[in-house]
């Protein structure tokens, strides 16, 4: 029975989400604004990690099974899993936005348009994840929804929720409770553009061991200048005049140390290896190795839970009896002759028919590739 029906009253979210930081009267660089989603990636750590996370899990095949154990077999997709909007854009794109509202908001909503004789969803329509809002009626336990400022009927609304807490009908906002740290790293970069535009400092300094009144200093700066402007050929100086250059330090005007730490911390907020795939952690030698290694650290601590989650959401839309996969062989690329050594070792045990392996190569069957080899293949070495 639906938790829904218990007579438990639920109060509203007793945790406030904690507020987004609003644009300041400070100087022009300090003014971020992270009320709207979009806003977060400015900082380019943040649009990378999102990006990385939504892309992989929207790019894996999605394989529908129906049974369990000897009886489980493959079967066709039903239409919602090859275009769930209806919009013509396909199921790719459509898990893309899905996986960057989790991550930006923690929470993803859509517009049940239709669904098929037993109930189940056949057309969703996402919502921009600052249009909807959400909570419990605190008299009857059940959801109330908002969506561009118009109520929407519990039965129409399809929500999904990320970073969940127990009282809370949305999920966490990871923007919202990381602001600080995006809003800083967005910050330094805009100060550091701000320095570049219009920041008072001199290119450099013409000076003169002579003691030089008003008129005759910018008299010496408008020669200076002109025999500077279209000209490559090298400046030739008098005796006493100096021509200086005024460097400042990059870790200065672009506050590298300051962008380096809030990036790496903003590619930490999507999970553990984020920040190693994309290049924010420095220190270590860089082989193919430890590359292979933070790939699949990537695939295990950060990318495998959301492609569960996925899962679970697609199966939860199927008939009863049938669930979806999501084929994580398509992130394990590997060169070729270990990708040949692989499929080598599947033949040689008879794990796999030579079809199987040629259809992962993008290669035409074989009248002979549907069984087994009936004898053993010759011993392949796997270093």
């Amino acid at each position: 029975m639906s938790i829904f029906f218990n007579r438990r009253r639920e109060r509203r979210a007793p945790f406030a989400e904690p507020p987004i930081p609003r644009p300041s009267q400070a100087s022009t660089f300090s003014k971020v604004n992270l009320a709207q989603a979009e806003s977060s990636l400015q900082k380019v750590a943040v649009w990378c990690a999102v990006d990385l996370t939504a892309s992989m899990v929207s790019i894996l095949p999605i394989d529908v099974y129906e049974g369990t154990g000897a009886a489980q077999r493959e079967i066709a997709p039903p239409k919602i899993l090859e275009d769930p909007s209806g919009e013509g854009y396909g199921v790719a794109d459509w898990v893309y936005q899905y996986m960057a509202s989790l991550l930006l908001r923690g929470n993803t909503n859509g517009h049940v348009a239709d669904r098929d004789r037993l109930g189940n969803p056949t057309q969703i329509v996402l919502y921009h994840p600052d249009e909807v809002q959400g909570w419990r009626d605190l008299k009857s336990g059940l959801p109330t929804w908002r969506a561009g400022g118009a109520e929407v009927p519990a039965d129409e609304m399809w929500h999904q929720r990320a970073y969940s807490i127990p009282g809370r009908l949305m999920g966490l906002s990871p923007v919202a409770h990381h602001a600080g740290t995006i809003g800083l790293g967005i910050a330094a970069s805009r100060f550091g553009q701000q320095w570049f535009e219009d920041g008072a400092h001199p290119s450099g300094m013409l000076t003169n061991d002579q003691a030089l009144n008003k008129e005759q200093s910018q008299t010496a700066k408008a020669r200076f200048m002109a025999s500077l402007r279209g000209s490559r050929e090298p400046l030739v100086l008098g005796a006493g005049w100096k021509f200086q250059a005024i460097q400042v330090a990059p870790e200065e005007s672009q506050f590298l140390e300051t962008q380096k730490y809030t990036s790496a911390e903003c590619a930490r907020i999507y999970g553990p290896g984020v920040a190693e795939i994309l290049g924010y952690e420095t220190g270590g030698a860089m082989t193919y190795a430890n590359v292979e290694q933070r790939s699949l650290d990537l695939l295990t601590y950060s990318l495998d839970r959301w492609i569960v989650r996925t899962e679970k959401m697609f199966t939860a839309m199927l008939p009863p009896g049938q669930h979806v996969k999501l084929n994580r062989a398509a992130l394990a690329r590997t060169d070729l002759l270990t990708r040949f050594r692989a499929h080598a070792l599947a033949l040689q045990n008879r794990w796999t028919v030579p079809n199987e392996v040629r259809q992962i190569e993008d290669q035409p069957p074989v009248k002979w590739g549907d069984e087994p080899n009936a004898a053993p293949a010759p011993k392949v070495q796997i270093d």
